[in-house]
């Protein structure tokens, strides 16, 4: 039988595994192991891939770094992609990306300089939203992190769902985000984000990760998806996978605003100011600025209202609409809380 060599990625004991293999148990620790997949033949050109699931057809090369300070207790990447001469370009995203940096700066006292932008009109390579300039974003978002930090990071553009490839996703689907570049580099999914900027957050670093795109609800890859009905009453709903690998920070605090639950879809629109915004995005300024001290369970209930105005064309008195095709943001966290005790603070 053919076979490959690995480690463990819990213990990192060597191994020597059958090449088809998806998974095995280490006789070391006796954890489940989840192998990486291969790309190429037996007889060479095998590239091991450095996430489950996700296939590079070479060598990785290093990744820039943005220059930027990096211990600033408050720091954001801000993503927007308008895809550009492409059918399915998107309208809104710049706009989006324009507001919330204005109220990060503006409203919120995050630093000008250590607010890092990325969208197809900036100035400069390294700040166009490709995968290699998104991810080498998020490694910046979480370098040299420490207590008390606030990091941010924001992302409009498409979204998509992809088939779980490592069995550790209970709709058995990975979210994905979907660079300029993605139609040739590929996706950036869940996982990676998760190991990414979620995993490094040490004790006392807070990270607030905000989504609008559709199929977002798990973007992040949290344990914990709160579920509110229209009186805000809710319940913290686990989506812990046994033998999954850890998706947890090392002791921080990552908490996820998403657009729209993981089989939705996210809309721009133009209700609210006749030029294309995202509907989360606008009401998520909004609220914070007509309201700067509140909850999140207030912050989602205000939201949620002003989203259905939009998309309905009705006042937020009337009945709440349980169409699938209707966008509802959805809250998770590594760690559960009380939504209407705990104050929403970037």
């Amino acid at each position: 039988m053919a076979t490959r060599r690995t480690r463990c990625q819990w213990c990192g004991v060597p191994l020597h595994v059958p090449y088809e293999a998806r998974r095995i148990h280490c006789p070391n620790c006796r954890r489940i192991v989840q192998l990486p997949e291969v790309n190429g033949n037996l007889n060479g050109g095998m590239r091991i891939s450095p996430y489950v699931g996700y296939q590079r057809p070479g060598p990785r090369m290093p990744i820039q770094m943005p220059q930027l300070p990096v211990h600033g207790p408050k720091r954001a990447v801000l993503c927007g992609v308008s895809y550009k001469n492409h059918p399915k370009s998107l309208k809104g995203s710049i706009n989006d990306v324009q507001s919330m940096r204005h109220l990060l700066v503006e409203r919120l006292g995050f630093p000008s300089s250590s607010v890092l932008v990325l969208t197809e009109e900036e100035k400069g390579h390294t700040r166009i939203p490709t995968k290699r300039n998104i991810r080498a974003a998020l490694q910046w978002l979480v370098q040299g992190c420490q207590a008390r930090d606030s990091l941010l990071f924001y992302y409009s553009g498409h979204g998509s769902r992809v088939r779980d490839r490592d069995w550790d996703e209970i709709d058995e689907h990975d979210e994905a985000l979907c660079p300029v570049d993605f139609e040739t580099e590929g996706k950036i999914l869940d996982d990676e984000i998760n190991a990414t900027i979620v995993r490094p957050l040490t004790r006392g670093v807070t990270l607030h990760a905000i989504f609008d795109t559709c199929f977002s609800g798990t973007s992040l890859d949290l344990r914990y998806v709160c579920r509110m009905n229209r009186e805000g009453n809710y319940k913290w709903e686990d989506h812990f996978v046994p033998y999954a690998e850890y998706k947890g920070t090392a002791g921080g605090l990552a908490i996820s605003i998403s657009a729209c639950d993981d089989h939705q879809n996210s809309q721009d629109t133009t209700y609210f100011t006749g030029t294309a915004t995202g509907a989360l995005t606008y009401t998520f300024i909004k609220t914070l600025e007509y309201e700067p001290r509140l909850t999140y369970g207030r912050l989602f209930m205000t939201m949620r209202d002003s989203i259905y105005k939009a998309q309905s064309g009705s006042g937020p008195n009337g009945a709440f609409p349980t169409n699938d095709s209707l966008q509802e943001p959805l809250l998770s966290t590594s760690t559960p809380f009380d939504i209407h005790q705990k104050p929403f603070i970037l």
